[in-house]
């Protein structure tokens, strides 16, 4: 980090410090600065759907459906309560792994496991959909659930289920054709030539890599709190 510009004492050093972002955003590229502000608005909005969840779950006087039963499959004629969402909690967790060796690998600027690792998080992450999608046509189709019905209890249920899961799976699939468009420049090389275009950033510097790291795990953390406050409870 470039040494700070000094500061005029008492509480107008405190406001120049504060307005030229003397520590927090030194030397960091806009890109970065963009996404923590973008994934900031994004905790407020996630954050007001799970409320708003516990809000009716809390209010409503029809009974709530049970989760385990309701997200259970059957595994060798045994029903296996949640036993999709267990997978699908692994196979995001683990896409969260792969993103942070992507992160280091370009950090390092080794072009090969870099692809394959990115390639491998965009291939976890389109599975996780690939199951969301899964479970909602099981409900919709086998469970006859609907955003305004739900013949299992609570009307509500359909609503703020399809709504959370539906806005968490948007940002996944985002994140996915992200994922693929980073791992192709990276093995085109258009992060080492700075070769002009979409997602390529300054030559020689892999924050591409970085900053689609910061929305995958992002993601990832806010799966950890659907599971534990739409699933477990």
């Amino acid at each position: 980090m470039a040494e700070s510009v000094a500061l005029a004492p008492g509480i107008k050093g405190i406001v120049d410090d504060w307005s030229s972002d003397q520590r927090a955003f030194k030397n960091v590229p806009w890109g970065k600065a963009m996404m923590w502000i973008f994934l900031l608005s994004d905790t407020f909005i996630f954050s007001c759907f799970l409320v708003s969840y516990m809000t009716v779950r809390m209010s409503t006087t029809t009974p709530w459906p049970n989760p385990s039963e309701v997200f259970g499959l059957e595994f060798l004629g045994t029903p296996v309560p949640l036993l999709l969402i267990a997978i699908m909690t692994f196979v995001l967790i683990t896409s969260s792994g792969t993103m942070a060796m992507a992160v280091k690998f370009g950090y390092e600027r080794r072009k090969v496991p870099t692809f394959w690792l990115l390639l491998t998080t965009a291939v976890l992450g389109a599975t996780f959909v690939g199951m969301q999608a899964f479970e909602w046509t099981k409900l919709i189709v086998d469970e006859g659930v609907r955003p305004w019905s739900n013949p299992m209890g609570a009307p509500q249920f359909g609503a703020a289920f399809f709504m959370i899961t539906g806005f968490h799976g948007t940002h996944v699939s985002f994140g996915v054709l992200f994922l693929f468009i980073t791992a192709f420049k990276v093995r085109r090389g258009d992060l080492d030539k700075e070769t002009p275009g979409f997602m390529t950033g300054r030559k020689n510097r892999y924050e591409i890599v970085e900053t689609m790291g910061l929305y995958w795990h992002f993601v990832d953390l806010v799966w950890v709190f659907i599971f534990a406050f739409f699933y477990l409870w």
